[in-house]
């Protein structure tokens, strides 16, 4: 059967733009930005953009395109005879899943507050009823349950269709739209009395706060977000690169892509904190900014009722976008490995990831008393830890160095498929820098990001778990490097 395609260039930038444009842009950036240094942060934060997250979004567009395969098979299309690439499908294939288990409920909660707010059903609540309201919603497993599976059949809907007249067609007028509601919301806020204090805080570079914080861990927090907002390691960005022409160079189209997220991140901010510093909400990160502060934010806020709802619409664009790539991630896997048409592959998954979903929406309610991760910590909080401290550390570290190893794709061949077409061409001497220093920052994010999660437990639990992410390198690096050649790997 010949590959799908995407129909045009401005198509596979949105839709994989829509992959990276996630959550995480909304309710973190905006405020790590702010308590890091606010301007001088997001100039760090754009050169470990270049430094980290650039490479490997390129790394992984060029596995798609030159295996035109998802990563379930990608690595058997392009390895040499007698290595031991392909194991680590298995790594990739799990975590598409794992991500969906609890991405595809925050997608449900998306709609759910696009609902609410449009009904009116949290205007004139007070602060405190505000808050009761998502806690009385993610008491309720059927709501939750029902608005999780109404994300999900949107979303499988919309891959169902196919590559151009599904996911490109749909996800480039969603992301059309996303782009023109933030810039509504962001002129609106700027506009508010008092926003001038938000702006301050977001955008004035505070280098007191810089040295209160510590340069070395702003460049990790910098580091690490750059890394993670664009949604490599599992092939949820290799997947488009397998359907992506060779008449443009991927390191144009990579930019590309990093541009646009970041425009949205920076938006986001400009569309948060300043509404939020104009009403004297403090602008905190996490569920409670978006289902309990903003929420109150509206209720303050002059036709509150409708800019809460184009907010949330926005928001469940966002969210949506990068459920449909996930998924489209998904169901071409399944295509692979079982041999089955998309619409069989839609329905299965479909089926699978709404049962998937069930322990982290009982998580918040029916299981609410088992925290595996610790203290308040709840099923999706170890999901994410799956993915995000695990599964997309390693997943990179694999695909950047089967792009350099010779026991790998090799970097000549890299090279020659990343450099296919017009645009900006790659160096050879971009070997060196991705062979050595791309490993060993995605090495250093990964321990780091372990050692912040840990360091709160107990020192056995410390000890081990630090232990465990060590042995997770040691049999990665012993894959990769040490097998399928006979004599000393070319590190």
């Amino acid at each position: 059967m010949e590959r799908e395609k995407f129909s045009s260039r401005l198509g596979f930038i949105l839709v994989s733009a829509g992959c990276a444009i996630g959550l995480g842009n909304v309710w973190k950036f905006p405020y790590i930005c702010g308590e890091n240094g606010g301007a001088a942060f997001i100039l760090i934060y754009l050169a470990c953009l270049v430094l980290l997250g650039l490479p490997v979004l390129i790394c992984e567009f060029a596995v798609g395109r030159g295996s035109k395969r998802s990563l379930a098979t990608a690595y058997n299309t392009l390895e040499p005879e007698g290595t031991k690439w392909h194991h680590f499908k298995w790594l990739s294939v799990p975590g598409n899943y794992l991500l969906m288990m609890f991405y595809t409920m925050v997608g449900g909660w998306m709609l759910y507050y696009a609902y609410v707010m449009a009904t009116g059903k949290l205007k004139d609540l007070s602060p405190d009823e505000v808050g009761a309201h998502f806690g009385s919603f993610t008491n309720s497993p059927a709501i939750m349950t029902l608005f999780t599976i109404i994300a999900i059949i949107l979303s499988f809907s919309v891959c169902a269709l196919g590559v151009q007249n599904g996911v490109e067609k749909i996800t480039k007028i969603m992301m059309v739209l996303l782009i023109g509601l933030m810039v509504v919301l962001a002129a609106n806020s700027l506009h508010l009395s008092g926003a001038s204090k938000g702006i301050r805080f977001y955008l004035v570079p505070d280098f007191t706060k810089l040295k209160a914080k510590g340069i070395g861990n702003v460049v990790f927090a910098a580091m690490t977000h750059a890394f993670f907002t664009i949604s490599v390691g599992i092939g949820s960005m290799e997947i488009f690169g397998s359907y992506l022409s060779r008449d443009r160079k991927l390191a144009n189209e990579s930019l590309s892509i990093v541009i646009l997220d970041t425009f949205v991140a920076l938006t986001a901010g400009l569309i948060i904190i300043p509404a939020c510093f104009a009403f004297g909400v403090q602008p905190d990160s996490g569920p409670s900014l978006l289902f309990i502060t903003l929420p109150n934010v509206f209720n303050k806020m002059e036709q509150g009722r409708i800019w809460g709802t184009l907010f949330f619409v926005f928001m469940s664009f966002a969210a949506l976008s990068t459920i449909i790539a996930v998924f489209e991630n998904i169901v071409s896997m399944t295509m692979e490995l079982g041999n089955m048409s998309r619409k069989r592959s839609v329905w299965l998954n479909c089926i699978a990831i709404s049962i998937l979903s069930m322990p982290a929406i009982l998580g918040f309610n029916v299981l609410s008393g088992f925290h595996p991760i610790g203290t308040n910590s709840a099923i999706m909080d170890l999901e994410d830890f799956l993915v995000s401290y695990n599964i997309l550390p390693l997943g990179s570290l694999i695909i950047v160095l089967f792009c350099v190893k010779k026991n790998g794709w090799g970097f000549e061949n890299f090279l020659k498929e990343a450099n296919n077409g017009k645009g900006i061409t790659l160096s050879k001497a971009f070997q060196g820098y991705l062979a050595f220093f791309v490993p060993a920052l995605i090495v250093a994010v990964y321990l780091r990001g372990y050692y912040d999660f840990f360091k709160k437990f107990s020192k056995a639990a410390f000890i081990f778990w630090m232990c465990f992410a060590v042995t997770c390198l040691l049999v990665v690096f012993r894959i990769a490097l040490f097998t399928g050649i006979r004599k000393k790997a070319d590190i």
